[in-house]
């Protein structure tokens, strides 16, 4: 059996996901002994350079050509689609860890993908109903100026207004901006209680880099990140970082269980603790191969049928399941981003603060345009 984590290995999430992704895998298949249903496993992978045509020439050789049974991980929403396309026509298995976008398991749906992690809509609701019930009730948006980043704040503007609080005002920015001077003075003059970013990657870390120059932190105001990584957090330094909350399906210091496995992880990557797209690669690359043991086959109908039909239990995960339009239903949790002071090692940088049920992060079956939901 071949499994291909297809990932960026020297993009914007090389961090986050890459080589990280790659160790995620091979750990999941460690715990088989590298065997099931009577076959080795093997882990390749492959760098999709986050372009949508090199994802999907990668796909199609590794299904045709080289025997590739399964894809996991693959950042980026737009190389993303792309492969479950090429997936979806020769009936092959999916297991997305890293994009976010929510038309994977809607509009584009298919019957053997599975989007495992989060979306956007799990990350930005989660996210704005935890803050707003904990007293943040008046919000400011810095928005990167594309689908993906209005679809955030629209999200997220939704239940903070559902949830008794109000936007005061929003700045949209390019992809690629350096300087948030003027975008960060009109959150700051707003005097809002949270300055919501919704923005990604090299975007958000220099939002929050830069309000922490501007002092916005210390004037009161409050950061909510819809989509921060681990990674990134670290590489900005807590105290650019502190306060600021956000969701995650995952954080590596939940339990003596979690940080066991997140030590196994870390001996293969000086050091690193694994971020919730890593983790999350691990656990769908377990799940398939315990249904693949089960069933004695790697066909891919039966074997997600088989997922389907198992609640998912790892360190990390007890009990979610699959929907039929593909989305695991699982609890998030509330974090916030521990002071300099209060963090007791390089990677000890959460607070969890909350459970967030899965109910309150999935979009509803009702609402769902996925041709696989049964009305």
């Amino acid at each position: 059996m071949k499994i291909g984590v297809l990932t960026d290995m020297s993009g914007i999430v090389s961090d986050a996901t890459g080589e990280g992704s790659v160790v995620a895998a091979q750990l999941a298949a460690e715990e088989f002994g590298n065997r099931v249903a009577g076959k080795p496993v093997q882990i390749v992978f492959a760098d999709h350079q986050l372009k949508p045509d090199v994802g999907a020439n990668i796909a199609r050789k590794w299904f045709e050509q080289e025997g590739v049974d399964a894809i996991a991980d693959i950042p980026n929403s737009a190389v993303a689609l792309a492969v479950q396309e090429v997936a979806r026509s020769r009936s092959r298995v999916i297991l997305f860890s890293s994009p976010g976008t929510t038309a994977l398991t809607n509009q584009f749906c298919s019957p053997t993908s599975l989007a495992w992690t989060y979306d956007t809509y799990a990350l930005a609701r989660g996210t704005a109903k935890a803050v707003v019930e904990g007293g943040g009730k008046t919000w400011y948006f810095v928005t990167a100026d594309y689908a993906f980043g209005h679809q955030l704040q629209k999200d997220a503007g939704a239940v903070i207004q559902a949830n008794g609080g109000k936007v005061l005002g929003a700045s949209a920015h390019p992809q690629g901006t350096t300087d948030f001077a003027s975008f960060l003075l009109q959150a700051q003059a707003s005097k809002a209680n949270i300055v919501g970013l919704a923005n990604a990657a090299g975007d958000t870390i220099a939002t929050i880099k830069q309000a922490e120059e501007f002092g916005l932190s210390a004037s009161g105001q409050k950061m909510a990140a819809m989509l921060l990584l681990l990674t990134d957090v670290h590489s900005l330094g807590l105290q650019a970082t502190q306060g600021t909350f956000l969701t995650t399906p995952y954080y590596w210091d939940l339990n003596d269980a979690t940080r066991a496995w997140s030590e196994k992880f870390a001996a293969r990557r000086k050091g690193q603790r694994p971020t919730f797209m890593q983790i999350g690669v691990y656990e769908a690359v377990r799940h398939y191969l315990q249904a693949v043991d089960a069933i004695g086959s790697d066909e891919a109908d039966k074997v997600v049928a088989k997922m389907r039909a198992t609640p998912i239990e790892s360190v990390f995960t007890h009990g979610a399941m699959i929907r039929e339009d593909g989305r695991v239903v699982r609890d998030m949790y509330l974090a916030e981003v521990k002071t300099p002071k209060e963090s007791k090692g390089e990677w000890d940088l959460y607070k969890i603060l909350r459970t967030i049920p899965a109910q309150d992060l999935t979009i509803p079956l009702a609402d769902s345009t996925c041709p696989l939901v049964k009305r």
